[in-house]
């Protein structure tokens, strides 16, 4: 009887390990704040962690070697009688298959950080009910982080993660802290509503062309592999074309521009011309890095 409860006990947890979705370290960044007492920042280090890498954020099941790594960088600006602000920095990446290479993601910075926040008050995620600002940025940003990562393994396959995301806009909307609004340049609003219009389809089309068919055979067909991703430039062309200056542009190429660069610097050779011409149309920004690509 003894045996058999130790291995219940043992088959729990181990469902309790696969259940969880993300690996994400979070860093907090207190230099800038004059406060000798740094205590309640390691408290809200350790709270941060504990509830990403612990709350069941999906219905699925990850075994370990699927979770997602993730860094969080928030970095402290202000604090006074429990009032933070500063900013929030958001990486993820995902394995390409038949290699040790990690591949970027999202790289992504926020600056409209603010919360509320005393030492030791539990960090619990209501999806239904906005409780806490700090709750709702980060929960944010784990389902995009989902999303984007499902979009790189199944066309359009972080569709619900974003929806998630989007009802975390709805809620937060009403606390009437920054980032939120509908009407702010290049907030959590814009993000999410461009990444489920259908205006900016294109992008998520390119996400699982260039991981699923281009980056993921990479090791195996090396020149097919490189075709397919310098193909994936040509969906962004046309998408800028209906919308200039579109800022998923932006997230993606900061992730992806010394990527590019050294993916096409090697290797069987391509048109590299065209491609370089194509780059310099659709992320003017990033010109320095693709002319660095050598062939």
């Amino acid at each position: 009887m003894r045996n058999l409860s130790i291995a219940i006990f043992f088959l729990g947890f181990t469902l309790f390990v696969k259940a969880q979705e993300l690996n994400c370290k979070i860093t907090i960044n207190s230099d800038q704040v004059s406060q000798t007492n740094q205590q309640i920042f390691k408290t809200l280090d350790r709270s941060l962690n504990d509830f990403v890498n612990k709350t069941k954020w999906t219905n699925k099941i990850y075994k370990e070697n699927e979770r997602i790594n993730a860094q969080m960088f928030i970095t402290i600006t202000e604090y006074e009688s429990n009032r933070f602000k500063g900013n929030i920095q958001i990486q993820s990446s995902r394995p390409v298959f038949n290699t040790s290479y990690e591949t970027p993601i999202f790289n992504y910075k926020d600056n409209q950080l603010n919360f509320e926040y005393i030492e030791f008050q539990p960090l619990v995620f209501n999806e239904n009910v906005y409780e806490s600002n700090l709750v709702s940025v980060v929960a944010y940003y784990v389902y995009i982080m989902l999303g984007l990562d499902a979009d790189t393994f199944e066309l359009e396959g972080g569709s619900d993660f974003f929806r998630k995301a989007q009802n975390i806009v709805a809620q937060a909307q009403g606390g009437n802290s920054a980032g939120w609004s509908q009407s702010s340049d290049r907030s959590r609003f814009e993000l999410v509503d461009n990444l489920l219009s259908n205006t900016y389809k294109e992008y998520r089309v390119a996400m699982y062309n260039y991981h699923r068919k281009g980056l993921d055979i990479l090791g195996d067909n090396n020149s097919t592999g490189k075709q397919i991703i310098a193909g994936t430039m040509n969906l962004f062309d046309t998408m800028i074309k209906r919308r200039p200056n579109a800022f998923l542009m932006q997230t993606f190429f900061d992730a992806k521009s010394e990527e590019i660069q050294n993916i096409f610097s090697g290797g069987p050779k391509i048109d590299v011309v065209k491609l370089k011409e194509t780059l310099n149309r659709i992320a003017p920004l990033y010109s320095s890095t693709w002319n660095d690509i050598k062939y």
